[in-house]
């Protein structure tokens, strides 16, 4: 797998790095930052460039117009070879330029073609191999319907897939009153669906609705046919210590990405559409394996990021039995495009815990602080071209007004407005605030 953190050649134009043995004395002795590689891959609207690093860095990013350009400043940092940046270009770069800024810091200048979104996190050594800078580039001209032409657009729920764990002949772990992990999980992935089902802009799905068995890999693929931007695998905790107790959070592990990886290039052949519309039965092994790579080093990072926001929720309800979310190689979390969490909701061995999983109103209470992870997590990531990654705004209603004036305010039909606010007739109250799911530019 090691060859999977190099491009070939004839993919980006990059050689291999050579870094010179001056450079890497002078870094040593500055103890700055070093960019040991650059890789860059596209994918639909979407141009990813990842800066292999030494050690961690701090960034920031802003844009340029007239012409667009993308700046980059990454403080304390130099390249170990300037040739990293010479050919770096597909449709939607023109070229790269690198500078000293400040005598310390390394400013990084993207010509573009079009007007993008920039977007830019920094992936630590728990979660990736080494550092990484990744720097997304959303190609906005792609995009302009849904951002200028709302009456027009196509919006879309964002669709969380909830899988119950166990089920059929599966019965999972066993509490002291006779409780079955595969019931209590169904029960409250029923109770998660009803609260996601209220939530303007959510979509839920469940995987396992019933006291079936389905394999793992089953529930990933399930969630992938439905287009799942999220996947949350419920479950309940045992032990042979009775006293053990508490909520504890998984995502997937670089060992199981690693594992993953070579399971889904064995199987490429007969992968049209494996991470996001991107065919790999067309691409040599390294050009696939590279696009592999990238794909589920970004969805390990989504799975932490959504996985801290479920587990903080899960802390004000209750104790929790791991501070931090978790990293294991759990199957039903090894999807490479979608970001996937395993959540232990409690202790079945334990008998105080086991009451409380047998609750409906604590299954409920479960549900609505999962909920409320998610959608914390999603006001700040939400998908492009869903109603969540837009702007909301909130209007409270004046003396006078009518559903129609106000969608014709905000530039969107009456009836989007209606669906958005789950409203049941076009009668409004003074006063009643209206979430307004995007506004005309």
């Amino acid at each position: 797998m090691a060859n999977r953190r190099h491009f070939l050649k004839k993919f980006v134009g990059l050689s291999g790095l050579m870094a010179a043995p001056i450079a890497a004395r002078v870094a040593h002795a500055s103890n700055k930052a070093a960019v040991k590689n650059i890789r860059l891959s596209q994918s639909n609207n979407r141009t990813r460039l990842v800066f292999d690093l030494d050690q961690a860095i701090d960034h920031s990013l802003f844009r340029l117009h007239n012409p667009e350009r993308v700046v980059l400043d990454i403080k304390d940092t130099h390249l170990l070879d300037s040739g990293l940046v010479e050919q770096i270009h597909n449709s939607l770069l023109t070229g790269v330029r690198t500078g000293i800024r400040n005598k310390n810091d390394l400013r990084v200048v993207l010509d573009l073609k079009n007007n993008v979104t920039p977007r830019s996190f920094l992936l630590r050594p728990e979660a990736t191999a080494g550092y990484r800078l990744v720097l997304d580039l959303e190609d906005s001209e792609t995009v302009v319907a849904t951002t200028t032409t709302p009456k027009k657009a196509k919006l879309r729920d964002v669709v969380v897939a909830i899988d119950a764990g166990h089920g059929g002949k599966d019965p999972g772990a066993s509490g002291h009153l006779g409780t079955r992990e595969k019931d209590i999980t169904l029960q409250i992935a029923r109770k998660l669906h009803a609260v996601i089902n209220k939530y303007p802009g959510m979509k839920p799905v469940l995987i396992r609705n019933g006291d079936y068995y389905m394999g793992l890999r089953e529930r990933v693929q399930k969630a992938r046919e439905n287009k799942a931007d999220l996947l949350i695998s419920l479950h309940a905790d045992a032990y042979r210590n009775t006293d053990a107790r508490g909520s504890s959070v998984y995502a997937l592990s670089v060992d199981g990405a690693s594992s993953e990886t070579a399971r889904w290039l064995a199987e490429k052949e007969n992968s049209s559409d494996l991470i996001g519309g991107v065919k790999l039965d067309n691409k040599d092994d390294m050009v696939a394996e590279v696009l592999l790579d990238l794909s589920l080093t970004g969805t390990i990072q989504s799975s932490l990021d959504v996985g801290d926001e479920v587990l903080g929720e899960l802390k004000r309800i209750g104790r929790v039995h791991k501070k931090r979310v978790q990293q294991a190689g759990f199957a039903v979390l090894k999807s490479p495009d979608v970001p996937s969490i395993l959540l232990e909701t409690a202790f079945i061995s334990n008998p105080r815990e086991e009451r409380k999983l047998r609750s409906p109103a604590h299954q409920r209470k479960t549900a609505k602080a999962i909920l409320r992870g998610v959608s914390d997590y999603f006001d700040r990531k939400a998908p492009p071209g869903t109603w969540l990654s837009l702007n909301n705004k909130e209007h409270k209603t004046r003396s006078g007004e009518t559903l129609a004036a106000i969608a014709q305010q905000y530039n969107i039909s009456s009836t989007d407005l209606k669906v958005y606010n789950q409203l049941t007739s076009d009668h409004l109250q003074i006063g009643q605030s209206l979430k307004v799911p995007y506004t005309s530019v």
